[in-house]
């Protein structure tokens, strides 16, 4: 976190740029634009995704499968106004959800700004606190940012890191950030981490049956690593009679590694 002299803005430097995503700008651009021109388009008439899930691994590995559900926000770029972005921790042990202190995200490509707002809207909640340790190293948002800032022409952004909690508590937390049409709802998660190529082909299908079909209570910590933050979607999305699609659903064999561990990736759409 870096404090600007000379307006005061309080900034959340990128982390992992350089080692997750390219750290100069134009060669990012040219990345994300490229994923995004290979990704399969979404039917005419398919509208676009309230709320999607997307992986977070390095761009080489997971790239493609994210790519699959950001392109698909395109003929929204212009009306989306506020991202909900919700991701597990993986270096900060703690309790609750974690919002941010700062003033906006940086990645190579710019400033996003938090929706402050929005953030303080939640102060009330008992599960959701300040706690910028929890963003610091936190690559799970972190790589959705370029993404957004390549989809999405103007968005302010409501960070969420979260820590062990229960679904319900994240539902609530969703459903008070919900909006309409200009919020978008994103979650970030891989899948299975570390079995061979056919195993992880057969839990990542099992994994997405039961995304597709909201069985909130099947999923736990083996089968995806954002399985807290997908539960409490899911759950409002089987409150809200929403449905979820799988668009992508390919592992590390698939994209860029060797097949004998890998983990699995899945991009699904809500509607």
């Amino acid at each position: 976190m870096t404090n600007n002299a000379t307006n005061e803005t309080i900034l959340r430097p990128p982390a992992v740029a350089g080692l997750f995503y390219p750290a100069d700008s134009a060669q990012l651009h040219k990345e994300v634009q490229t994923y995004l021109r290979t990704a399969s388009n979404a039917p005419e008439t398919e509208p676009v995704p309230k709320a999607i899930i997307v992986p977070h691994a390095g761009y080489v590995y997971s790239g493609p499968v994210a790519a699959s559900a950001y392109a698909r926000l395109l003929p929204s770029r212009d009306r989306i106004r506020r991202v909900v972005l919700l991701g597990p921790s993986h270096r900060v042990p703690f309790h609750g959800l974690a919002t941010s202190s700062v003033d906006a995200f940086v990645t190579p490509l710019g400033q996003i700004p938090l929706d402050q707002q929005a953030i303080t809207s939640l102060g009330n909640l008992p599960q959701v606190q300040r706690l910028d340790t929890a963003h610091a190293e936190e690559h799970s948002l972190e790589v959705h940012l370029p993404f957004l800032q390549e989809t999405i022409n103007h968005f302010q952004l409501v960070p969420l890191v979260v820590g062990d909690t229960r679904p319900v508590e994240v539902a609530e937390v969703l459903e008070r950030l919900w909006g309409d049409t200009e919020t978008l709802i994103i979650i970030s998660s891989d899948l299975s981490h570390y079995h061979d190529y056919t195993t992880a082909q057969r839990l990542d299908r099992d994994t997405s049956t039961a995304i597709e079909h909201l069985q909130v209570e099947t999923l736990q910590a083996e089968n995806a690593c954002g399985y807290i933050p997908i539960s409490g979607l899911l759950y409002l999305a089987r409150k809200r009679n929403l449905h979820v699609s799988t668009i992508d659903l390919r592992n590390s064999g698939d994209t860029a590694g060797p097949r004998d561990k890998v983990v699995g990736y899945g991009a699904y759409v809500v509607h």
